[in-house]
C-alpha cells in the first residue's frame, strides 16, 4: 500500500504542476472565445494565438455544449480536419463536473497516434455565465514539460500474488534438484565475488532452470546470462575487471555473501514451498524471492536476513 500511495502522489504532483501552467492561458482564451462564438476563422484565430503559448500541446479545439465540434483542429501546423466532429463519446468528456471551469482528464490511448494522451477542458460561458461549450487541449504525455521527477521505490516488504493455475496446484508439485543445486557452494560463491569485486551491482538466480542474469556497473544497459558451465567456473571472475565496491549501494559489503547464502535454506526448505528464484540489488537494498507457489516478495536485505525457516513456512513449520 505504501509504494502505490506514493507513486499516486507523485502522479497527481505532476497534474497539479500541468493545471497551474495551463490555467491562465486557457483563461483567456476562453475569455476570447466567448466574444467570437459560432464564428469558426475567428474561434479558429484566437486558438491559434494562444497555441504560440503552448509549444507542447499538440492541437487545440472547441466544442459546443453538446461536444460537437465548432471550430477545427489547430495545431502548431496551422488548421486540421475537425470541424462538425461528435465528442461526446471520448473519455475525456465523460464525468464532467457541473460548474467547473478547468479540468484535466485520466490519461488515455489516443485513436490516431495510439499513444498515452490526456485532453484539458476549459469551460467557455457569456459574460452572464451561461454555458457555451468548452475548449479542448490535446497533449502527448512524452511532449509535457513536467520535472519528470523520478519515482523513487520505497523500501518496504512487498507480497505480489502470481499465476492462480500454479498456486491451485502446488501440492501436486515436488521441488526436483537442479544442477545449481548441486553446485550451490560454488554458485554462491561466484555471484559474491562478482557483486563485491567485480561491480556486479543486481543478480537474478533461477535456481530450477540453473541460470543466473546479471548487470555489471561498467555497463549498466546490457544483461549477461551465465549457464551453470560459467557459473561454477571460479575462472568466471577473470571476465570481469575489478572494481571498487560502489559506495552508495544500501547493502553493505560485507553482507552480500551472508544474503546470498540465505537463499539456500530457502531452495531447500520443503520439498512443496521452495525458493524457484532470487533477486538482489546492492543500490535499492531489496532482495526478491519467488516460491513454487508463484507468490512474490520484494524485501529490504535487513528484514530477509532477520526471518528464519519458521516464518516463510508459517504452519508447516516442524
Amino acid at each position: 500500500m505504501e509504494s502505490s500511495a506514493t507513486l499516486k502522489q507523485s502522479i497527481a504532483h505532476q497534474r497539479k504542476a500541468l493545471m497551474g501552467l495551463l490555467r491562465a492561458p486557457l483563461q483567456q482564451l476562453a475569455a476570447q472565445c466567448s466574444t467570437v462564438w459560432g464564428q469558426r476563422e475567428a474561434l479558429n484565430a484566437a486558438l491559434a494565438a494562444t497555441l504560440t503559448s503552448l509549444p507542447y500541446c499538440q492541437h487545440l479545439y472547441v466544442v459546443d455544449r453538446h461536444f460537437v465540434q465548432i471550430s477545427d483542429n489547430m495545431s502548431h501546423a496551422g488548421p486540421q480536419a475537425g470541424y462538425g466532429r461528435d465528442r461526446s463519446g471520448r473519455p475525456y468528456m465523460q464525468g464532467l463536473v457541473e460548474g467547473a471551469s478547468l479540468l484535466l482528464s485520466e490519461s488515455y490511448i489516443s485513436l490516431k497516434e495510439k499513444r498515452p494522451s490526456l485532453t484539458a477542458l476549459r469551460s467557455v460561458r457569456t459574460a452572464e455565465g451561461e454555458m457555451l461549450g468548452w475548449i479542448g487541449a490535446y497533449f502527448g504525455l512524452r511532449d509535457l514539460p513536467l520535472t519528470r521527477a523520478l519515482y523513487e521505490e520505497p523500501r518496504a516488504w512487498r507480497q505480489i500474488k502470481g499465476d492462480p493455475s500454479i498456486r491451485g496446484t502446488v501440492f501436486q508439485q515436488c521441488r526436483t534438484e537442479s544442477e545449481m543445486d548441486r553446485h550451490i557452494d560454488t554458485v554462491l560463491g561466484v555471484l559474491a565475488e562478482l557483486m563485491r569485486f567485480h561491480g556486479v551491482y543486481h543478480l537474478m538466480l533461477h535456481f530450477s532452470s540453473s541460470r543466473a542474469v546479471i548487470w555489471q556497473i561498467a555497463d549498466p544497459y546490457r544483461y549477461r546470462l551465465l549457464d551453470i558451465d560459467a557459473l561454477v567456473d571460479p575462472d568466471l571472475c577473470l571476465a570481469y575487471p575489478r572494481q571498487p565496491y560502489p559506495a552508495d549501494a544500501l547493502i553493505p559489503a560485507d553482507k552480500v555473501r551472508t544474503v546470498l547464502e540465505n537463499f539456500r535454506p530457502l531452495r531447500l526448505i520443503d520439498e512443496t514451498f521452495y525458493l524457484r528464484s532470487g533477486t538482489v540489488n546492492l543500490f535499492n537494498g531489496i532482495v526478491g524471492l519467488t516460491f513454487s507457489c508463484d507468490g512474490s516478495h520484494y524485501v529490504p536485505y535487513e528484514e530477509f536476513l532477520g526471518r528464519g525457516k519458521e516464518f516463510w513456512l508459517g504452519d508447516r513449520a516442524v
